[in-house]
């Protein structure tokens, strides 16, 4: 099977378009955990974000020792990256919050759909029911 990625230009090309990474981290039992998020990748960080009460940020209190691991979705080649590395939990400031918002949200959810238009305006008005989860990778894995 020929490589997928042959440059760093093809990796940011397959992180940008709309893909689900998974979160895995160490929860309570002894296989990991892993949850799916929504993320964006400037190429030096991993933005994602959590509810600040969620049971992962707790965990990720604990034991901030994380992979993430976005792939190929059901019908394209085969294809992967990983990020490892320690995340860092922040608090947003209302203008960061929004201007994640603004790049995420429009990736997962049809924000012409009512539903989830009210569902991302509520958590605009709430910044402080979140918190950032941001990776700045010790190693970028790619493979298929």
């Amino acid at each position: 099977m020929a490589k997928r990625f042959n440059s760093q230009q093809e990796i940011d090309a397959f992180l940008e378009t709309p893909r689900l990474a998974m979160l895995l981290y160490n929860g309570p039992r002894p296989a990991p955990t892993g949850v799916p998020v929504w993320f964006d990748w400037d190429g030096k960080t991993l933005r994602m974000f959590a509810a600040r009460t969620s049971p992962k940020v707790d965990r990720l209190t604990k034991d901030p020792n994380v992979s993430v691991l976005v792939t190929n979705a059901v019908g394209e080649p085969e294809a992967w990256v990983a990020f490892d590395g320690t995340i860092e939990i922040s608090d947003f400031e209302a203008d960061d919050w929004n201007a994640l918002l603004d790049r995420v949200a429009p990736r997962y959810w049809d924000l012409t759909e009512a539903a989830y238009a009210n569902e991302i305006e509520g958590w605009r008005l709430a910044p402080e029911a979140f918190v950032a989860l941001n990776l700045a990778p010790e190693k970028v894995r790619s493979g298929a």
